[in-house]
């Protein structure tokens, strides 16, 4: 493994590329909505993220043992869930609202750690979490009710924080590629489900530049890395780094589609950020979850050079 790889902010900097990724996803998924249904729209973004994922290490597929496939259909059946109760919560719920729930899975996260793992938090990370909590409500809130759809999102948001955990607890050290084909599969097949009756509508002439970049970087790229960097840090850590996905939403929205940001949005932004270097500088170890009985990890070759300072 290169060396850059094995660097203790690795892993942080590798999920803050997926949370730029999916930052840049929200126009181009809402412009797709409005010619595609929800659910056809979902099945065919992993459908393809699924396949090619396949092709570019079909032998690694062709070896998946029955644990990894198993660990990849839970993963996706978690995501596919999270991602319906997303969409449908949002057709009665406030934008800026539902924003604001999903994002707290960056408080969940930890708490869960904490609850089921007894998992400690560093001071450091804790003080994040609070700081990038408050960013994105500064953020997304315009207004408040509270509803099925924010009942929905806000179970959205726990199915995202079970995510994390069940991630950074069960995939082990080269296990990535082959787990996140499966939960690619499995959340294809999954959003799937409702298109049934009436067949898959798929996209036609230049809206399959938008869906390639969606299934192939916001989808098959940053789920690969996601599964990737997990193992190699905390899962709170994990959580604040990736809730930096709004921010990133905001610079896409002003570079190309040329919004103009309030100053409540800037603030928030800023909040989110400083969130996110208070966890890269944390000079803690970064805490790993205890691995699943009967699914210990597996010795990696070339172990990461922690920071043992506690």
């Amino acid at each position: 493994m290169p060396s850059n790889l094995r660097s203790p902010v690795a892993a942080p900097l590798a999920l803050l590329l997926v949370a730029a990724v999916w930052g840049s996803t929200f126009p181009i998924s809402k412009d797709l909505l409005t010619r595609i249904p929800v659910s056809d729209y979902l099945a065919v973004r992993f459908a393809l993220a699924a396949l090619v994922l396949a092709l570019v290490n079909p032998r690694a597929v062709r070896r998946i043992t029955r644990r990894q496939a198993l660990l990849g259909i839970q993963l996706g059946l978690i995501y596919g869930v999270a991602q319906w109760l997303q969409f449908a919560g949002l057709t009665t719920a406030a934008a800026t609202v539902s924003a604001f729930l999903v994002s707290m899975y960056v408080v969940v996260t930890p708490l869960l750690a904490a609850l089921v793992f007894r998992l400690p938090v560093s001071r450091q990370t804790q003080v994040a979490v609070v700081v990038a909590a408050t960013g994105v409500m500064v953020m997304s809130l315009r207004g408040w009710s509270f509803g099925t759809g924010e009942t929905l999102t806000l179970l959205s948001s726990v199915l995202y924080a079970v995510h994390i955990l069940t991630t950074g607890r069960l995939v082990r050290t080269g296990e990535a590629h082959v787990v996140t084909v499966m939960q690619m599969a499995t959340i294809s097949v999954l959003t799937a489900l409702p298109t049934v009756p009436g067949g898959i509508e798929i996209p036609h002439g230049a809206d399959w530049i938008p869906m390639l970049y969606l299934a192939l970087a916001a989808g098959a790229l940053a789920m690969f890395v996601q599964a990737w960097a997990q193992p190699r840090m905390g899962v709170a850590q994990a959580s604040v780094v990736m809730v930096t996905e709004p921010v990133w939403a905001a610079v896409f929205a002003v570079a190309f589609w040329h919004e103009v940001l309030d100053a409540r949005t800037l603030i928030g932004a800023a909040l989110v950020l400083a969130a996110a270097a208070l966890v890269l500088l944390d000079p803690r170890r970064p805490r790993r979850l205890p691995a699943a009985v009967g699914a210990e990890q597996t010795p990696d070759p070339h172990p990461l050079p922690l920071n043992t300072k506690e």
